[in-house]
C-alpha cells in the first residue's frame, strides 16, 4: 500500500467516523425528529446545513470540471444555481415555512385541499430525488474508485451502502448536524488546493482576485493550439441554451423538495429567512471558488501536461486511467500527447488537480474526504426526501392514515434502503456526467413544483383542479424535452436537455392558470390561508383585513 492511500484512506475513515457518531448521537426518536429535526436549527446551522445539502458531488466534483471544458458557457451553472436562492428564500422559503407542513407534498395537498394532487406531488418528488440521486452515487463511486484504485462502479456500491446506513438511522435530525460538519469538511478540502495553486501560480493567495492573469495567458495558448478560446461566449451552444440552463437551475432551486424541507427545521419565518441568507454567505465560498479551480487546472494541463512525452507522462494520469475516467491516445503516432488527445472526464478534475499541482497526499485525502462529503450529504438529504414522501404522504396521510408512529418510522427508513439500492443501480452505468444528470433534476424541479409553488403561495385563485393539470403537463413536457433532445437530437433554438425546464415551467403555469380560472374558486377558507401566508407570523389574514395574531380586533389598517 503506498502513503496516498494511507492518508486519503485514514482522512476519509476520520470524516466518516464524526458523521456515524453525530447520527447516533441525534437519532430521530419521533416522526417530527425525522422529518424536520423536531424544528429546532438554529438558523447559522440550518445555512451550513443547507449549503451542505445543497453543494452535491455535481457542485464539488463536477462543476469546476464543467467550467473547466465549457469555459464562458459553464458559468449558467454557477449563475443559475446561486440565484435559485434569492428567489427560493424571498419568494417561497418563509411562507412556506408559516405553513408549517413536513414536506412539499403535505403543502401541495393541504393548499389545494386534494389528495390526488397530494400523491401527484409525492410521485414527482420521487421521480426528482432519485435522478438527482443517481449522480450522487456515480460521484460517490468517482471518489472510492480513486482511493482504491478501482472500477468507480465498484466505488458506487460502497457508497451505497454507506448512505444508506446513516440515512435510514439518523432521519433529518441525525443528517441536520451531520450536515453541519459535512459543510466545514467540504469548504475546508474545497478551498485548501485552490489557495495553494494561487500562490504556486500567481505568489498570491487570493485565488479569486488572481486567477484573472491566467485566463489572459490561456486566451494565447488556445489560439497557439487552434481551439476555441476559454472565455468567448457561446462556444459550447447558443445564447438560448445558456438562458435556458440559468433559468432551468435557479427556478429548479427554488423547486427542489429536498432544499425546500430544510426550511421547515427552523422555528419561525424570520429564521427561514435567515437560513437563506446564511446559506448564500456558505455557498458562495465555493462558488466564486469554481472558476478559479477550473482556471488554474486548465492552465497547468495546457502547461504540465499537454505537449509532455507519451512515455514520460506524471504518474497520476495511469490512476485515473485505471478508473476509466480519463483517455489518452497518441492518435497522430508522434509520440508526444497533445492537447486534443487528453480525453478528461469533467467528473474528475477537481479529484485529480490535487495531483496535478503535486500538493502533497494530506491534500489529495482532504479533498477526497470533501468529496465524499459533498455526496453523502445531499444524497442523504434525498433520501430523507424520497422516504417522507412515500412514507408520510401516501402511505400516512393517504393509504394508513391510523399507523402508530412506529410503523411510519420503519416505513421510513425502508424506503430509505430500497431507493438507494435502485439509485446505485442506475448509477453504475449513469445516463449522463453528473452535472448533466443533476440538471435534469433540476428542469423536472422547474417544471413541476417551481409554478405549483408559486401560484399556490401568490395566486389565492389557483385551484386542485388547475395544479393537479400543471403539476402533469410540466412533468410530461420537460421528460419529453429531456428524452427528445438527448436521444432525438431534437432542439428548439439550440435548447438541448439540460434547459429542458423552461418548456415545462411555461407549459405548467399556463396549464395551471387556464384551468384554474375555467373551473370554480377555491373555497374561502382556503383564499384566505393563502393570502396569510404573505404576512409576518404575528399577523394573520382574516375576514377581508390583517389582524394582530392575538385576535385582538386591533385592523392593522
Amino acid at each position: 500500500m503506498d502513503t496516498q492511500f494511507l492518508v486519503s484512506l485514514s482522512v476519509i475513515l476520520a470524516t466518516f467516523a464524526i458523521y456515524i457518531g453525530v447520527a447516533i448521537y441525534n437519532k430521530a426518536r419521533a416522526t417530527s425528529d425525522f422529518y424536520v429535526a423536531g424544528r429546532g436549527v438554529p438558523p447559522v446551522f440550518n445555512g451550513m446545513a443547507i449549503g451542505a445539502d445543497w453543494m452535491s458531488a455535481a457542485s464539488f466534483i463536477g462543476m469546476a470540471g464543467t467550467i473547466m471544458l465549457l469555459g464562458y458557457d459553464g458559468l449558467a451553472y454557477i449563475m443559475g444555481w446561486t440565484g435559485g436562492y434569492l428567489l427560493l428564500t424571498f419568494l417561497l422559503a418563509p411562507q412556506l415555512r408559516k405553513y408549517g407542513r413536513y414536506t412539499v407534498p403535505e403543502f401541495i395537498g393541504d393548499r389545494y385541499d386534494s389528495h390526488l394532487a397530494r400523491v401527484i406531488a409525492a410521485v414527482c418528488t420521487i421521480i426528482i430525488s432519485f435522478t438527482y440521486s443517481i449522480g450522487q452515487l456515480s460521484g460517490s463511486g468517482v471518489v472510492i474508485g480513486r482511493l482504491f484504485e478501482i472500477d468507480a462502479k465498484l466505488g458506487t456500491m460502497i457508497g451505497v451502502v454507506l448512505i444508506a446506513f446513516y440515512a435510514a438511522f439518523g432521519g433529518m435530525k441525525g443528517i441536520t448536524w451531520t450536515q453541519v460538519a459535512q459543510y466545514i469538511i467540504l469548504i475546508t478540502a474545497y478551498l485548501i488546493p485552490v489557495i495553494f495553486m494561487s500562490l504556486q501560480l500567481t505568489g498570491n493567495p487570493m485565488p479569486w482576485i488572481s486567477y484573472g492573469e491566467l485566463v489572459g495567458k490561456m486566451g494565447e495558448l488556445d489560439r497557439e493550439l487552434g481551439i476555441s478560446e476559454y472565455f468567448a461566449p457561446f462556444t459550447n451552444g447558443t445564447k438560448w441554451q445558456f438562458l435556458a440552463l440559468m433559468f432551468t437551475l435557479m427556478a429548479g432551486t427554488a423547486g427542489l423538495p429536498h432544499v425546500i424541507v430544510r426550511f421547515y427545521t427552523v422555528s419561525t419565518m424570520k429564521a427561514a429567512r435567515w437560513s437563506g441568507a446564511w446559506a448564500l454567505l456558505f455557498i458562495g465560498l465555493l462558488y466564486l471558488s469554481a472558476p478559479a479551480y477550473a482556471a488554474f487546472s486548465r492552465f497547468i494541463l495546457m502547461t504540465n501536461v499537454a505537449g509532455s512525452k507519451i512515455t514520460e507522462l506524471p504518474a497520476w494520469t495511469k490512476s485515473w486511467v485505471d478508473t476509466g475516467k480519463l483517455q489518452l491516445a497518441d492518435t497522430n503516432g508522434d509520440g508526444i500527447l497533445q492537447w486534443n488527445e487528453l480525453i478528461i472526464s469533467n467528473d474528475i478534475v477537481v479529484m485529480a488537480t490535487p495531483e496535478i499541482a503535486n500538493l502533497g497526499v494530506f491534500v489529495i485525502g482532504l479533498v477526497a474526504a470533501g468529496a465524499m462529503a459533498a455526496a453523502l450529504s445531499t444524497a442523504g438529504g434525498l433520501m430523507i426526501a424520497i422516504s417522507s414522501s412515500f412514507a408520510h404522504d401516501i402511505y400516512y396521510r393517504v393509504w394508513k392514515p391510523n399507523a402508530t408512529e412506529k410503523t411510519r418510522l420503519k416505513v421510513a427508513r425502508w424506503s430509505i434502503v430500497t431507493a438507494t439500492l435502485l439509485a446505485g443501480l442506475i448509477a453504475l452505468n449513469p445516463p449522463g456526467a453528473i452535472t448533466q444528470i443533476v440538471a435534469w433534476a433540476f428542469a423536472l424541479a422547474t417544471g413541476t413544483f417551481f409554478p405549483a409553488l408559486v401560484l399556490g403561495v401568490w395566486w389565492k385563485r389557483s385551484n386542485s383542479k388547475g395544479v393537479i393539470a400543471g403539476l402533469l403537463v410540466g412533468l410530461l413536457v420537460t421528460l419529453s424535452y429531456i428524452f427528445a433532445a438527448k436521444y432525438g437530437g431534437f432542439t428548439i433554438l439550440g435548447i438541448i436537455d439540460t434547459g429542458a425546464g423552461v418548456f415545462g415551467a411555461a407549459a405548467a403555469i399556463i396549464t395551471n392558470i387556464l384551468v384554474s380560472l375555467d373551473t370554480e374558486e377555491p373555497p374561502q377558507n382556503i383564499q384566505e390561508e393563502v393570502v396569510d401566508l404573505r404576512y409576518p407570523e404575528q399577523m394573520v389574514y382574516k375576514d377581508g383585513e390583517v389582524w394582530m395574531n392575538d385576535d385582538d380586533k386591533k385592523a392593522l389598517h
